[in-house]
């Protein structure tokens, strides 16, 4: 069973993280250094998220259908996305795994990597609060 029962729970916990993350003073700017336009696509439940992230212009994140033409694509299971933000997950591995794909230029693909570690515990605390002891358990 998945952990997410619909599209709108996947976004109101990871979407929201995205959003966070974009509008944080220290790592929104880190962040933007990617310089490029990344869409997350999630199956069970079917969902993407696209973030701006580039230094001319301001963050912004999409929940769901968008205008935004991504530059770079991550494609996984929405289970293995929440299993990465909580630090579960290792990107080389899951990808030689087929557990994630990404499309675009390797150089900016790999500039994503490091960006995530400092979210890990943001993701786990605002879960913890939320009460959803259910999605701790991985």
């Amino acid at each position: 069973m998945p952990y997410f029962k619909d599209d709108a729970e996947l976004y109101e916990f990871i979407g929201r993280l995205f959003r966070e993350l974009a509008d944080d003073p220290e790592l929104g700017p880190k962040s933007r250094r990617a310089n490029t336009i990344v869409r997350y696509q999630y199956r069970n439940p079917d969902s993407q998220i696209t973030c701006v992230m580039r230094e001319a212009e301001a963050s912004r994140v999409d929940l769901g259908p968008t205008d935004l033409a991504p530059e770079v694509v991550m494609t996984m299971d929405a289970d293995t996305a929440h299993r990465f933000w909580l630090g579960e997950v290792n990107v080389t591995v899951a990808l030689a795994r087929g557990q994630m794909k990404a499309r675009g230029p390797v150089a900016k693909v790999l500039r994503l990597v490091p960006l995530a570690k400092p979210a890990f515990p943001r993701y786990r605390a605002m879960l913890e609060a939320a009460g959803r002891d259910d999605l701790l358990a991985v």
